[in-house]
């Protein structure tokens, strides 16, 4: 079983992190230069529910797959073993990504103009370079430390 609660979840880890990483390098550069909230929105609404869908896949299978390798959650924040430092460290990166959406869905996403793109485009970069932490801190798990 945990061999395909695996794939799935490295399934939507692409789809997630794959997708922010289209928007941030190929698409906002355009999106910025020529002031295009209309291009922003139309990815938005092409995405979303599959971006969405894969981090709730992500998330629902991460805390099982963190289950079978640290079964007592209590030890997850103690942080006492290198697994239980990468599952602490991927629910850290998972609270700042929602706490960078959430911004963005409250305060951005409403009153998106010309105007309110770059700082849409500062989030879109962070959840981005998040995205990519979870990759590395997820690898880590087989491969070991990076540092």
């Amino acid at each position: 079983m945990y061999k395909y609660v695996l794939v799935i979840h490295i399934l939507a880890a692409t789809v997630w992190t794959g997708g922010h990483l289209v928007l941030a390098l190929a698409l906002l550069p355009r999106i910025l230069r020529e002031g295009s909230v209309e291009g922003l929105l139309a990815f938005e609404g092409a995405y979303e529910k599959w971006g969405m869908s894969a981090l709730i896949i992500q998330v629902v299978s991460g805390l099982w797959l963190a289950w079978f390798r640290l079964p007592d959650v209590a030890a997850w924040l103690a942080a006492d073993s290198f697994v239980a430092r990468l599952i602490l460290l991927k629910l850290l990166l998972l609270g700042l990504t929602l706490a960078v959406a959430i911004d963005a869905r409250l305060r951005i996403i409403p009153h998106l103009s010309v105007q309110t793109l770059p700082a849409m485009a500062r989030r879109v970069r962070l959840v981005t370079l998040l995205g990519v932490a979870f990759v590395v801190v997820g690898t880590s798990f087989r491969t070991g430390p990076w540092w």
